[in-house]
């Protein structure tokens, strides 16, 4: 399954853009992601669900934010970001970890998995962010 549709996509496409368009992230982003193949940008979406997944896994097990799962799952979610679209600073993240519970799509998407994971990984990111 497809974390988001094309069209929603789309429009947190442009909402980014209007958003954090003359950031360093986000030329860093366009950079990284302009020579993207689709077939790429479907694994690395893939690959994110995946991990939103293992964050509802350590839910469902009744483990802890502050877990050393969790806190090790928060730097797999940061590298990964890091890695494929841009560098993610605590600051970016923490940033994420709020948008996961404040955007009702993103906390929809990310709910799906388990109800309550999208504010589990924003607990979990603020811990590790205050390390």
């Amino acid at each position: 399954m497809d974390a988001f549709d094309e069209t929603e996509f789309e429009k947190f496409k442009e909402e980014a853009r209007e958003k954090w368009g003359k950031t360093e992230a986000y030329r860093e982003y366009e950079e990284k992601t302009g020579a993207y193949p689709k077939q790429k940008s479907d694994e690395l979406s893939g690959d994110m669900d995946c991990i939103m997944a293992e964050f509802a896994c350590l839910l469902k097990k009744d483990k802890a934010p502050d877990s050393d799962e969790a806190q090790e799952l928060v730097k797999v979610l940061q590298g990964f970001i890091t890695e494929n679209y841009y560098s993610c600073t605590n600051e970016i993240l923490r940033g994420l970890g709020q948008m996961y519970t404040l955007d009702e799509r993103f906390r929809n998407n990310i709910d799906r998995h388990a109800d309550g994971t999208a504010v589990f990984i924003r607990d979990a990111i603020e811990v590790c962010c205050r390390k």
